[in-house]
């Protein structure tokens, strides 16, 4: 049941980015980042009612540290998705794996134990490698851009992850972790747009608009699964599963975009899918608890 959970969270993050790829037409990137948390937080603060959970926390500094890397990772996540297709944007946010294991690499190597971890260090390369093929010099500009934000918002990713361990051996409830993010992602957005204001809606297309709402019920839906998936334990086939994510958004790229991604580009893919892969079974000799990366 567990690695269901899994799939039905990478099915719930790709039709999410589906959304934010039809209402960037429309809307700019910190009004996107609003919306879907503030859909978010009133959905988030329901469930927290009902299951008669407090929202006043113990460490709100961790919090607000989570908050601010899962922000970064957020609005550079949306740019690159509103920017390359969307199985391109999708691949380069699940580079967190891969980020992690090279944050664990270089753990070691500041303790002199680098030699240690030569597997490790070979899925982080190959990680990399899949990310050249993927952003090929011939890119123009604007796509190299949007890909270098892609990229970090899988760094972005890997960050809020250990925040998130670090939440959760605090005592955190997952449900109270989702609130304050998604409360720091509303009051964000809300400041980012103070400078430029709010799209007029008569200049809004209806498309677009009409993903609003469900953009942040979809992030909440694959939050509130991912955390399922895990709620008994991480398991390599549960931690591995997040990928399918990248499957779902390649079937949306290319029956709802015709998207046209090159071999070379696949192959860049596959590369770093299988390197994420073997980067969480690698990982799990030093990281033995790997929690639910959100989104």
């Amino acid at each position: 049941m567990q690695a269901l959970w899994m799939v039905l969270a990478a099915f719930f993050f790709a039709s999410m980015a589906v959304g934010i790829k039809i209402a960037s037409s429309s809307f700019g990137l910190a009004e996107l980042v609003f919306y879907r948390g503030l859909v978010s937080v009133i959905f988030m603060a329901l469930v927290l009612r009902a299951r008669g959970t407090a929202l006043i926390t113990p460490v709100p500094w961790m919090h607000a540290w989570r908050t601010a890397i899962g922000v970064f990772s957020l609005a550079t996540w949306f740019y690159a998705i509103a920017h390359l297709p969307l199985a391109t944007a999708m691949t380069l946010n699940y580079m967190s794996g891969v980020w992690v294991a090279a944050f664990v690499v270089g753990g070691a190597m500041l303790y002199g134990q680098s030699s240690r971890q030569g597997p490790l260090m070979a899925t982080v390369l190959a990680g990399f490698a899949g990310v050249v093929m993927m952003l090929r010099p011939t890119l123009d500009q604007n796509q190299l851009f949007a890909g270098l934000l892609g990229l970090l918002s899988g760094m972005g990713a890997a960050m809020a992850y250990l925040q998130v361990t670090a939440l959760g051996k605090a005592g955190e409830p997952e449900g109270r972790t989702v609130f304050y993010f998604s409360l720091g992602t509303t009051l964000a957005g809300l400041l980012a747009v103070s400078w430029n204001g709010f799209t007029p809606w008569h200049s809004v297309s209806w498309q677009a608009a009409a993903w609003l709402i469900p953009i942040g019920i979809l992030a909440t839906l694959g939050q509130w699964s991912m955390t399922r998936a895990y709620s008994r334990g991480a398991t390599l086939l549960v931690a591995n599963l997040q990928y399918a994510g990248i499957v779902f958004s390649a079937l949306y790229s290319l029956l709802l975009f015709d998207d046209q991604i090159p071999l070379i580009g696949w192959a860049g893919m596959g590369l770093i899918v299988a390197s994420g892969v073997a980067a969480t079974i690698l990982r799990t000799r030093v990281l033995p608890d790997t929690p639910a990366e959100e989104h």
